[in-house]
């Protein structure tokens, strides 16, 4: 005769299903935890990759600014493979240190780079707070460019106060390793400007505008800005400039010119 307590072999069954049915519901739920732990890892780890693609796009983006203007990078983003303009209008300003050659001769290497960090950094913030484009430096020269975004006038203003104040820079520097002495020469005119290179692309200016800056450069004094009478005549009203008389310029014949001196007083 059974046993009337004994469970019933459909009780045992239905037991036995959900200690199964358990053990599939605790397997589940560690494979949903294991996937949640997973995908917050992913997440995390997505989130880390994005912020160092940030970080390094910005990094480029600072580098490419060093070599080339906004304006520009806007326009190879865009997709212009070919860049050259013309600008009716420009002014260039190019300088250069008296004396360099003995200069870098005399000096140790890391101090001679030191100084000449020293003053170009002071001209690239110059050049950055009067709206004025840096184009590049070679050896000890410099060479900017006011008016490359369509104001001429703005541009030669700029150019002008941009020269009395790189004098100013450098006059500051007495007292230091070297007699630093700067000649200026600046100019107006037409110009081209376009992006050159490929591995090492460079933004760069040409023309008889350009070539008269650089020979108004080398015939300047120590410590003098070195104008063409087209740019003193333009300025005569915002900044004041000494006759110098005709010079002879290399290729171009003799010129008359003056020396920019000051700003005049509203200037």
């Amino acid at each position: 005769m059974p046993d009337p307590e004994a469970p019933s072999r459909g009780a045992t069954d239905l037991d036995r299903e959900n200690r199964i049915l358990e053990r599939r519901l605790r397997r589940l739920e560690a494979n949903v935890q294991r996937m949640e732990e997973f995908q917050d890892s992913n997440s995390t780890l997505l989130s880390s990759l994005l912020k160092d693609l940030e970080a390094e796009r910005a990094r480029s983006q600072r580098l490419l600014l060093n070599v080339l203007p906004q304006r520009i990078i806007d326009r190879l983003n865009a997709g212009e493979t070919l860049i050259a303009d013309r600008h009716e209008e420009a002014t260039v300003l190019f300088s250069d240190f008296v004396g360099f050659t003995s200069i870098a001769a005399r000096l140790p290497p890391s101090v001679l780079v030191e100084e000449l960090n020293a003053l170009f950094r002071a001209f690239d913030a110059i050049c950055d707070a009067n709206g004025v484009e840096k184009i590049k430096t070679v050896g000890d020269a410099y060479l900017a460019v006011g008016g490359l975004d369509g104001s001429a006038v703005d541009g030669a203003v700029a150019i002008a106060d941009t020269a009395l104040r790189m004098l100013e820079a450098v006059d500051r520097r007495t007292g230091t390793a070297a007699d630093w002495r700067i000649r200026i020469g600046i100019n107006h005119g037409p110009i081209v400007a376009g992006v050159v290179g490929v591995s090492k692309f460079a933004y760069d200016v040409w023309g008889d505008t350009v070539n008269v800056a650089s020979r108004l450069e080398s015939t300047s004094e120590p410590g003098r800005i070195h104008a063409s009478m087209e740019l003193a005549d333009r300025l005569e009203d915002r900044f004041e400039f000494e006759p110098r008389g005709e010079v002879d310029l290399k290729g171009k014949g003799a010129r008359p010119t003056c020396f920019l001196t000051g700003r005049r007083g509203g200037a």
